[in-house]
């Protein structure tokens, strides 16, 4: 009991509304620069040693066939020029940035592959930042970084000539900036709170010009400039920034904050990521425009009736229908069979890879015997990938039940990169297309980890066991990624050997 003529310190109350804390970002310290670069050397090692050491011959193998040339025609020419590579049925950014490498190096596998390790190295760099900035801890945003560099997709998609490694790069970039703006408009938040503006209005204060947003509109625009797939993206991330923005207003309390979000925010975010990736989109086909030999450049009169339209639009019109029907009738049940296809419900364990090369025999060397095996095969590290179940169950209880937006961020962009595909599941589909889905697998797994290892405030003795648990389990993934190395890269083996990493029957 307090003295007499005290008030008990239960009955104080603060006037006003106490204003929540602006959490507007980690601390950025010369230690975490130092991990993060050890990470990302890690990365750069990994990408690039023997970046030129499988191939067909000294050709491309598997899909590089198409785009290697179609991006070495970009490189010489500034389009892809060529007819005979047949119907060219992607956006051109990614092959943009690889005839880069083209023009460098020439026809060569570096040429072709350069710009995609480089992407594969910057993805590991991402995926750390963005982990440590959702998480507010830089360990378990090198956990992350350090499980991405260990990912066989990631590290085969990284060293192969095709279009993959760079839809994830910026779709990744593009969920960072989004986590920074909200960041960034916390801090704007409680600054308007702190002068008096958030309760002016129901519906609450405007925020400004959101940078951050701009440049994850950029990085959208740029991920559906290379594959059309990236609408999805776009319309998941818009959905969850202005779930933010809702959020954020009942935080500090404004009287109509779904109203002010989508009269405020919502808005202006459709300008930002919806608009601003679709005209950025466009202007990737002005290269298309501007040349004479282009792709379909003149096909009015012969594949298509003449119109109001100017020429160029209705042949540049003719070209998007002539690919969506090409994806449209690729179809299984229309008999569109591929050895090595798979359809979503096996991606998320990794259960039917996919073999990119091989070459066995006895030209091949290198093995110790007459005859050897070099394969460059898409699969996941199963330490990793064969989590998904429990990690991906355990994400959406804390997600939904216990309202974890870390959570919730992680599985906006693994959803936004697997669920559409079951509204076309009769499409002949391919396991890189869950490329872009472990990105966002691993800050989840990062986060489980972080729970497993346990909180400062936690006893020595849970501590201690929380991080055994979590350093065995990084153990085991270095040696699984290890074991399985030789056939991500393409490494000359015995035919034992390689008979010894198909675990599984669908893995043959």
């Amino acid at each position: 009991m307090p003295p007499v003529g005290e008030r008990s310190p239960v009955s104080e109350r603060s006037p006003g509304r106490t204003l929540p804390a602006p959490d507007t970002g980690p601390v950025e310290t010369v230690r975490d620069l130092i991990a993060t670069s050890v990470v990302l050397v890690l990365a750069f090692v990994s990408r690039f040693w023997g970046l030129n050491s499988a191939t067909d011959g000294g050709t491309p193998i598997f899909d590089e066939k198409h785009y290697a040339p179609q991006s070495f025609n970009i490189s010489q020419l500034g389009i892809e020029e060529n007819p005979g590579y047949g119907l060219v049925v992607h956006p051109p950014v990614a092959k943009q940035i690889e005839s880069i490498g083209g023009f460098l190096f020439g026809y060569t596998p570096l040429g072709w592959r350069v710009t995609a390790a480089i992407c594969g190295v910057l993805v590991v760099l991402l995926v750390m930042r963005i982990t440590r900035r959702l998480t507010r801890s830089t360990q378990l945003g090198l956990i992350a970084g350090l499980l991405l560099c260990l990912d066989g997709v990631t590290f085969v998609t990284s060293r192969i000539g095709m279009l993959d490694i760079y839809q994830v790069l910026f779709v990744v970039a593009a969920a960072g900036a989004l986590l920074v703006d909200r960041d960034q408009m916390r801090g704007r938040m409680h600054r308007a709170a702190l002068a008096g503006r958030v309760h002016l209005t129901d519906l609450g204060p405007r925020l400004g010009f959101r940078w951050w947003r701009f440049t994850a509109g950029v990085m959208l625009g740029l991920a559906l400039g290379v594959k059309w797939s990236g609408l999805y993206f776009i319309a998941f991330f818009g959905l969850m920034t202005v779930a933010w923005d809702w959020a954020l207003r009942r935080r500090y309390g404004v009287a109509r904050p779904l109203a002010g979000a989508l009269v405020r925010d919502a808005v202006p975010a459709f300008a930002s990521l919806v608009i601003w990736p679709l005209v950025l989109h466009l202007f990737s086909w002005l290269p298309w425009f501007a040349d004479e030999n282009a792709v379909y450049r003149h096909v009015v009169g012969t594949k298509v009736q003449d119109n109001w339209l100017p020429d160029s639009i209705q042949s540049w019109l003719y070209y998007q229908s002539s690919v969506l029907d090409f994806h449209a009738a690729l179809t299984t049940s229309a008999g569109n069979r591929h050895p090595w296809e798979s359809k979503p419900w096996v991606w998320p364990m990794s259960l039917r890879p996919m073999l990119y090369y091989i070459e066995q025999g006895e030209d091949v060397a290198g093995c110790g015997q007459d005859s050897c095996v070099r394969a460059i095969m898409l699969l996941g590290t199963p330490a990793i990938w064969w989590l998904a179940i429990p990690v991906l169950a355990w994400a959406f209880w804390r997600a939904v039940v216990c309202r974890d937006g870390r959570y919730a961020f992680g599985l906006v962009g693994y959803c936004a990169g697997y669920v559409p595909w079951f509204f076309q599941h009769d499409r002949q589909m391919y396991f890189f297309y869950a490329a872009v889905m472990i990105p966002f697998f691993v800050m989840l797994l990062a986060l489980v980890l972080g729970e497993i290892a346990g909180k400062s405030t936690d006893s020595p003795r849970r501590q201690i066991v929380g991080r055994s648990i979590v350093a065995l389990y990084l153990s085991l993934v270095v040696v699984n990624f290890i074991y399985i190395t030789p056939i991500l890269a393409g490494l000359p083996i015995t035919p034992a050997e390689w008979s010894l990493q198909l675990w599984l029957p669908s893995w043959r």
